[in-house]
């Protein structure tokens, strides 16, 4: 994953946006394609991995836990682990993550609108 230097020109300005600009926080954090699928999924309860996986056929297994992992380090995302054999375990949006629910709902809603007017996104 790219990282900015915490001493760089472009570090300051993003810290500095997200400070006065709460809407730029926010979206950076579910901004990425792959964090807005994953909690659009999670959105209907808990899921395993695969079933993730099984509802974003084109992610890969290294993305998908990668953003999976960045999503719980966020605290949008809870991982739990059962003391199984095999192992079992299951994702779930936290409290803060389930706040999301009407911002996708409204962003879905959006979508299907304006999808024709806008077009394809190249």
């Amino acid at each position: 994953m790219y990282k900015i230097k915490k001493t760089s020109t472009n570090f300051a300005n993003k810290e500095t946006l997200f400070v006065m600009c709460p809407e730029v926080y926010a979206s950076n954090i579910i901004g990425g394609q792959w964090s807005l699928a994953i909690c659009c999924s999670l959105v209907r309860g808990k899921m395993r991995f695969g079933e993730i996986k099984k509802d974003l056929p084109t992610i890969t297994e290294r993305m998908l836990t990668l953003q999976l992992r960045k999503l719980e380090a966020l605290q949008v995302v809870t991982r739990k682990v059962f003391a199984e054999v095999p192992p079992r375990v299951e994702y779930e949006l936290t409290p803060i993550g389930y706040e999301l629910a009407p911002i996708i709902k409204e962003l879905e809603n959006w979508g299907k609108k304006h999808k024709d007017t806008v077009g394809d996104i190249e």
